[in-house]
């Protein structure tokens, strides 16, 4: 009883915090249809493969994963994956994930093009060759793995920064305007070209506001994460709210079973109670009261098959013990269900 409980309770847990970043199963009917980055080798329609097998592809291979939604919603999103051979990858990007990365996770994970957005708004289309990921028009990625964020990113788009960087170190190295000719008090010329100089002030002109700049920069960074992690915290606790529901309603009939288990061991110890009764009654009877002689019926009395009253007892202390077991299991199975409904209503609300 102890381990069905502890495994019943691992379920529930599992189940409530399986993330809404990640997909669970495969299972769409639709064929796989070829494209000019993935062909086809058997029949003209792609064939599927098992998510273990990805990371392990042949040269010249590639896997698509395709995401099939509804358009009436009428369905649930179903995702499969498929393999053939690759056609022209030249107007991707291989993105990569950080280096310890789980490739089997990531064919798992819905990617996104920048974070902060829906978890229902992953890319549709995803290419795999085993070592690196293709999303057609993108070069950098998110992913969730463990519900923590995994940024993929590609050469070009590392190169791209780096280029940045130096041409933003270049801007700021320039070289000093030339020392201004020093102009004489008593020089009319010189005091014409200073008043046509200031009258020729450029007040539009660029300004150096890199420092501002930087701190909107870093402003937009910080808006942007905490509404990422609000996001994210949101559909935490909604998924935790589900994943309680899900635990308050398993303790609930794993508490109805129980309770039925207790009710029937306590009908056997009744049944046997009543026999007990009726056999004492004929004892007491027979020995006439005496004390001595009812304790040798009780031992000694074979009421068939070798059966006494002492062994009668025994079995109703048994039942006795069988249904407080049933009964505090009852009473576990029902605090379960209590706290976690509260939990969920709580969550839900907050």
């Amino acid at each position: 009883m102890k381990r069905s409980f502890l495994a019943t309770i691992c379920f529930f847990v599992a189940a409530a915090f399986a993330g809404p970043y990640d997909i669970e199963e495969f299972t769409a009917q639709d064929p796989g249809s070829p494209d000019e980055v993935i062909t086809a080798e058997f029949g003209g329609e792609l064939k599927t493969i098992p998510v273990e097998e990805v990371s392990s592809l042949q040269e010249g291979r590639l896997v698509v994963r395709q995401k099939f939604t509804d358009p009436f919603g009428e369905q649930p999103t179903a995702y499969q994956i498929y393999q053939g051979s690759a056609g022209d990858l030249s107007s991707m990007s291989a993105l990569t994930a950080p280096e310890g990365t789980d490739y089997s996770a990531l064919v798992k994970a819905k990617l996104y093009p920048r974070r902060g957005m829906p978890a229902t708004d992953d890319v549709e289309k995803v290419y795999f060759d085993g070592k690196s990921v293709f999303i057609p028009g993108a070069t950098t990625a998110i992913a969730f793995i463990n519900g923590d964020p995994i940024q993929l990113k590609s050469a070009t788009a590392d190169a791209a920064a780096e280029d940045a960087e130096f041409a933003a170190a270049d801007a700021g190295a320039g070289p000093k305007d030339e020392e201004e000719e020093e102009c004489d008090e008593n020089d009319p010329d010189c005091e014409e070209e200073e008043e046509e100089e200031d009258e020729g002030y450029d007040v539009a002109s660029d300004v150096d506001n890199s420092e501002a700049d930087s701190r909107d920069d870093a402003a937009y960074d910080a808006s942007s994460d905490v509404t990422d992690r609000f996001g994210i915290a949101d559909e935490v606790r909604f998924w935790s709210a589900v994943g309680l529901a899900a635990v308050f309603v398993g303790s609930a009939v794993m508490g109805v079973i129980q309770h039925s288990k207790a009710n029937e061991a306590k009908d056997a110890y009744d049944d046997l109670s009543d026999v007990e009764d009726q056999l004492l009654g004929e004892v007491d009877k027979a020995c006439n009261f005496d004390g001595k002689c009812r304790e040798a019926m009780i031992q000694k009395a074979d009421l068939g098959n070798g059966y006494t009253i002492a062994e009668l007892q025994k079995r109703k202390k048994t039942n006795k013990k069988t249904q407080d077991s049933y009964s505090t299991a009852r009473n576990i199975w029902f605090g379960v269900a209590g706290l976690s409904l509260t939990a969920a209503i709580v969550l839900y609300v907050w």
